[in-house]
C-alpha cells in the first residue's frame, strides 16, 4: 500500500490489535516488492495485510516469499494484485470488500432519494428565483412515493442497496443474469431484462462488475430507453457506461446522472459533466472516506485474529469467483 494511506486507514486502536496478533511492523509499508527491505521481510513473512496501491504478487515475488500463507486485503477488489500464481500457490485470500460496500450503498440510497425529490433541478430553480414560488405546482411528479428504481447487478453493494430501499415506498426492479426469479424476489424487487429495467425506472443505479461483458453496458440505445427526466447513478466502474453518449443525453436536459465515477477516473477540466446543472459529480468517493476507512482496517483485524487462531477466513475470496465479482 501507499505509505501515506497506512496512517489514514488503521486507527490507533486497531494498529495496537494488529501488532498483539502478529510480529507486525507497522513502519514497513511499501509499494514496491522489490524495494529492500520488502526483499528482506519477504523471507519470513506468512502473511500480507494489503491495501489500495498493493503491486501484482506474481510469480517473481511468491518465489521470494517462500512462507507466505495468507492475504488480508483492508480494501475492496484484490484484481490488482492477487495473481493466478498466487490461486496455484493456494494462498489464502481474504477482502474488506463487505465493509467498502457499505458506504457505497449509504451514498447510493442517498442520491436515488434525492434524485426521485428532484433536487438538482429544484436547487437550480430555487437558485435562480430568490423567492417564494408554487413548487408542488411546479414539480407534481417529485417526490419518492411508489417511484420505480432499477438496480443493475447484484453484487455486494447492489444487495445492500435494496436492502436499505425496501423500507421505502418504492418499486424495486433488478436485473442480474446471475440471479434467479426467486432469490429477485428474496430481496425485494422484480427480475426483469434490463432493456425494461431502463425503459421502467426513474431512477437506474449500476452495480454490475467491470468485465470485458459489460463495457458499455449502459450504451446508448439503452440510454434512449429511459424516461424523460429519469436519473442514472453510476458507483460501480466508468466503463459500465457509454460516457459520450450520456454526455449527448444530459446535455439536452433529458435525462440527470449522478456519477461517482467516470473515464477518465479524473475527467479533464473542459469536460462539460462538471458545469451541467443536472449533473453531480464526485471523484470516487462514495467507498470508504475519512474515518469509514477505519471500518476495513478493523475488518483486516478480525480476519487476522481469525487466521491465528486457525479459523477458516470469515469473508474469503475464491477463485473459482473472481470472474464474476468487482
Amino acid at each position: 500500500m501507499h505509505a501515506d494511506l497506512a496512517a489514514r486507514l488503521i486507527d490507533p486502536a486497531t494498529l495496537d490489535r494488529l501488532t498483539t496478533l502478529a510480529d507486525l511492523d507497522p513502519a514497513l509499508v511499501v509499494d514496491d516488492f522489490t524495494d529492500p527491505r520488502a526483499v528482506e521481510a519477504l523471507r519470513e513473512t506468512e502473511v500480507i495485510v494489503s491495501s489500495w496501491g498493493c503491486p501484482p504478487l506474481d510469480e517473481d515475488v511468491l518465489a521470494r516469499a517462500p512462507a507466505l500463507r495468507a492475504v488480508i486485503h483492508a480494501a475492496g477488489s484484490v484484481k490488482h494484485h492477487i495473481t493466478d500464481a498466487c490461486w496455484r500457490r493456494g494462498i489464502q485470500v481474504t477482502s474488506a470488500a463487505w465493509a467498502n460496500a457499505l458506504p457505497v450503498a449509504e451514498y447510493t440510497v442517498a442520491v436515488i432519494l434525492l434524485a426521485n425529490k428532484e433536487l438538482l433541478r429544484i436547487r437550480e430553480d430555487y437558485r435562480a428565483r430568490r423567492g417564494a414560488y408554487d413548487w408542488q405546482a411546479a414539480y407534481p411528479h417529485a417526490g419518492n412515493y411508489r417511484r420505480t428504481v432499477g438496480v443493475v447487478g447484484a453484487s455486494r453493494i447492489g444487495r445492500r442497496v435494496l436492502e436499505l430501499l425496501r423500507p421505502h415506498d418504492l418499486r424495486l426492479l433488478l436485473h442480474d443474469p446471475y440471479v434467479d426469479p426467486r432469490e429477485a424476489r428474496d430481496l425485494g424487487a422484480r427480475p426483469v431484462e434490463l432493456d425494461e429495467l431502463c425503459a421502467a425506472s426513474d431512477v437506474v443505479s449500476v452495480h454490475a462488475p467491470e468485465l470485458p461483458a459489460t463495457r458499455h453496458l449502459l450504451d446508448r440505445r439503452r440510454l434512449a430507453l429511459m424516461r424523460d427526466g429519469a436519473t442514472l447513478v453510476n458507483t460501480s466502474r466508468g466503463s459500465l457506461l457509454d460516457q459520450d453518449a450520456l454526455v449527448a443525453e444530459v446535455t439536452t436536459g433529458r435525462l440527470n446522472a449522478v456519477l461517482d465515477v467516470t473515464v477518465p477516473e479524473v475527467l479533464p477540466s473542459d469536460s462539460p459533466l462538471y458545469d451541467l446543472p443536472n449533473v453531480l459529480i464526485t471523484p470516487h468517493i462514495a467507498g470508504s472516506l475519512g474515518g469509514e476507512l477505519h471500518r476495513m482496517a478493523g475488518a483486516a483485524a478480525d480476519e487476522l485474529a481469525r487466521y491465528t487462531a486457525g479459523l477458516p477466513f470469515a469473508h474469503p475470496v475464491l477463485a473459482e469467483e473472481i470472474d464474476r465479482s468487482a
